[in-house]
Parts: C-alpha cells; structure tokens; sequence
C-alpha cells in the first residue's frame, strides 16, 4: 500500500518529494511541492485527498497524516 500512495501521490504532483511511512491502513504522507504554494493548509490536503480518496473510502486507508508544504517552507 505504501507504494501505491507514493506512486499516486507522485503522478499527481510530478515536481514533489514523496515520503510515505505507516502499517495496516494508517499512514504518514510528507509532500514537498511548489504546486502547494498559495494554497492553505485546507487546499492542499484537499489536494492530496483527491489523489487518494478511493483508497479511504474502501477502506484501504483508514487513518492519513498529511504534511504537505512548499520547498520554501521546508527551509
């Protein structure tokens, strides 16, 4: 499952860095992406939950940890 989130995650944001960590149906999604600049905290999860909501309403995904910011904020 981790590789299908990355992989996902990663066609939908093709500039990003994609780190993606967890067990069972609960995981941790760092996204790093000039595609989130100007965006809210809001916007961007709502970004990133349009990649993967399938997989949260079947049930693959249970629980999601989203960190999603700009290269800038990173530092």
């Amino acid at each position: 499952m981790i590789e299908d989130l990355k992989s996902r995650l990663e066609g939908a944001f093709a500039d990003a860095e994609v780190a993606v960590d967890g067990e069972g149906n609960r995981f941790e999604i760092h996204l790093v992406s000039a595609a989130f600049d100007g965006l809210t905290r809001v916007k961007r999860q709502q970004a990133v939950y349009a990649v993967i909501g399938d997989l949260i309403s079947s049930g693959a995904v249970h629980a999601v940890t989203i960190r999603a910011m700009t290269p800038a904020e990173r530092g």
